[in-house]
């Protein structure tokens, strides 16, 4: 591992390399839970073979699971980046418990083996992957805040184990490989917090460290004190121009002019995070009201067949009478019953127009009456065809009544009235000729 000031590189993006950062003390916390940031950065879409986060009971050696070794005594949460199974199921998220006895199974990726586990792609993103494990009364719980927001708050679970025994003491560590490809595997940050039951106390860290280790602490501190005035007082030798008022010290960073201003590709990059994170947050609030959708249509589901099984308990003997064929017969009937019904709707407006017309005659005299009382006879024989027609059609045979016999048409004039009128009608014609 490499440290620097604000992370540790646990391997470098060099092929086949192995690397691992232990704590040098033990913890005696019953409950705890570690919060880890780092990234994992290469060149390729694919890379290897990834990072582990441990507790367990011995500090462990360099060795083949991630740069550690085989057969530990606790936990390992593995961030696994190569796909070895070819199942497609990597990156991923593993938890693998151990007693002592166990060796991990790199061929399938731990799948026999895993407690829990999930599908994460945590490789070249755009701010550090965040992982948050909790042991708390024999559960385990693993939290991954994916890295796409700079929320350091946006964690989504994982993995869950319950009934999971692990040493009343142990040490944390981080390892990492690579193998045929490479990435970096950086660690950021590494911060550990005691789990307390509520209401019961918490012990002072004076209490819980020895009278021998806080004497070699001390020594430790005093000695990283003296070294650091030693550079302070080197520093404003070198450099007087800089230095700042009495009694105080000032430390000067040198960057070149233009690290100072934001660079046109950089502001690009931040506006194409930022869209990516709106996006992001856009796409969690649509998944929400999706699954509340589903939610009510699965409510209204469940209530049309409550309601149809209801119906079925009533009408017992009902139940199953009707077929699609059936349903399909009755539609098409009512579709033709509609279109009957409109051709006798127009049969009847032209009647009703040639009466219109009867009443009030024109010029054309006798002739002209005579046809319009045809046209009403003519119509008034399509409607009763049309009638007799629908009914025969959409009424069982059985059933089907007769229409009642039509009376004779009256005539609007009797014989004796149309001679007489016929005679006056030519008388004056002619005495109309004769004085004109």
């Amino acid at each position: 591992a490499i440290p620097s000031a604000d992370q540790i590189r646990i391997t470098t993006s060099l092929k086949s390399q192995k690397g691992s950062v232990w704590t040098k003390n033990k913890s005696i916390f019953e409950y705890w839970e570690v919060e880890v940031t780092f990234r994992v950065t290469g060149r390729g879409r694919i890379g290897a073979d990834g990072l582990a986060i441990w507790f367990t009971e011995e500090q462990g050696l360099e060795g083949p699971v991630f740069g550690a070794a085989d057969k530990w005594n606790g936990v390992g949460i593995f961030f696994d980046s190569f796909d070895n199974d070819g199942k497609k199921n990597n990156p991923g998220v593993i938890v693998v418990g151990n007693n002592g006895k166990l060796l991990y199974d790199h061929q399938n990726d731990g799948s026999t083996q895993a407690l829990a586990s999930c599908l994460r792609d945590f490789r070249n993103k755009p701010y550090p992957v965040r992982v948050k494990i909790a042991y708390y009364k024999k559960t385990l719980t693993v939290l991954v805040n994916n890295g796409f927001t700079p929320d350091k708050d946006d964690y989504e679970l994982c993995a869950k184990v319950e009934d999971m025994e692990l040493p009343s003491q142990g040490y944390f560590g981080i390892s990492a490989a690579t193998g045929g490809l490479a990435d970096d595997h950086d660690v950021l940050s590494f911060l550990t917090f005691q789990l307390t039951e509520p209401g019961k106390e918490v012990p002072t860290p004076d209490a819980e460290i020895p009278q021998k280790d806080k004497e070699k602490y001390q020594e430790e501190f005093e000695h990283f004190q003296q070294e650091l005035d030693k550079k302070k007082e080197e520093f404003q030798k070198e450099h007087p121009d800089v230095q700042g008022q009495p009694g105080k010290t000032t430390c000067a960073f040198f960057l070149p002019a233009d690290d100072a201003f934001e660079t046109v590709s950089d502001r690009e990059l931040r506006q194409i995070f930022e869209g990516q994170n709106r996006i992001h947050l856009e796409i969690k609030q649509l998944n929400r009201q999706l699954d509340m959708i589903l939610d009510e249509q699965r409510r209204y589901v469940s209530a049309v067949t409550d309601e149809i099984a209801k119906r079925g308990a009533t009408f017992p003997g009902q139940q199953g009478q009707v077929s699609q064929q059936e349903i399909e017969t009755v539609v098409k009937t009512q579709e033709e019953v509609i279109r009957q019904v409109n051709e006798i709707r127009n049969s009847v407006a032209d009647t009703l127009r040639s009466i219109s017309g009867a009443q009030h005659p024109g010029s054309a005299g006798v002739y002209e009456t005579t046809q319009h009382f045809n046209d009403i006879k003519e119509h008034l024989h399509l409607v009763k065809r049309d009638i007799e027609h629908l009914a025969q059609r959409n009424m069982p045979s059985s059933d089907k009544p007769k229409c009642p016999e039509l009376p004779p048409f009256p005539s609007c004039l009797s014989t004796m009235h149309f001679i007489i009128f016929m005679v006056v009608q030519t008388v004056l014609f002619i005495g109309y000729i004769m004085y004109r």
